[in-house]
């Protein structure tokens, strides 16, 4: 996920965008606690914070799935909260990933369920990418290599400078 969302901050600078990140190393934003629940309830609390103290944000959420059940189950979709704007960042993102990522294996973009603390908690339009599925063991060896964690953040960084750009997907 860190790697993947470095790289999309890379082309989002490289394209003169303002990117704040919730984080730049592999360390939680915990600010301690007993559990490791505890401690994950405060990394939470923390990115919310962060997300909603910058002025105009818009929360790329970068992440991977699994579906131990369907090993087969492979591509990237994305995902969105209901803060204006954020379902059409995500069908144009979504077109992107489409086109680069999932030819073949089109994904349609879906709203998230209310039960994402980040996503529900957030003042700002979100969308969360699923880069792909770490239960595909083929899919984990492509999202392991950098040239293939390259091609997932130029394929997101070019649908949120689309989005930017006024284009629009149906």
């Amino acid at each position: 996920n860190l790697a993947v969302a470095l790289r999309v901050q890379d082309l989002l600078r490289f394209a003169g965008q303002p990117t704040v990140m919730t984080r730049t190393e592999d360390v939680s934003l915990d600010e301690g606690g007993d559990t490791i629940r505890a401690r994950k309830a405060s990394d939470i609390r923390r990115r919310v914070s962060m997300v909603n103290e910058t002025p105009n944000a818009v929360l790329l959420s970068i992440h991977q799935n699994s579906l131990p059940s369907s090993v087969v189950t492979h591509g990237a979709q994305v995902f969105w909260n209901t803060e204006e704007g954020a379902e059409a960042l995500a069908r144009v993102m979504q077109d992107s990933l489409n086109g680069l990522i999932n030819a073949g294996n089109e994904k349609h973009p879906k709203a998230i369920p209310g039960t994402i603390y980040l996503m529900k908690h957030v003042s700002a339009p979100a969308v969360l990418v699923e880069c792909g599925f770490l239960s595909n063991p083929e899919e984990t060896i492509m999202l392991q290599d950098p040239s293939y964690q390259t091609k997932l953040a130029a394929s997101i960084a070019a649908g949120y400078l689309r989005r930017l750009a006024g284009e629009e997907v149906s």
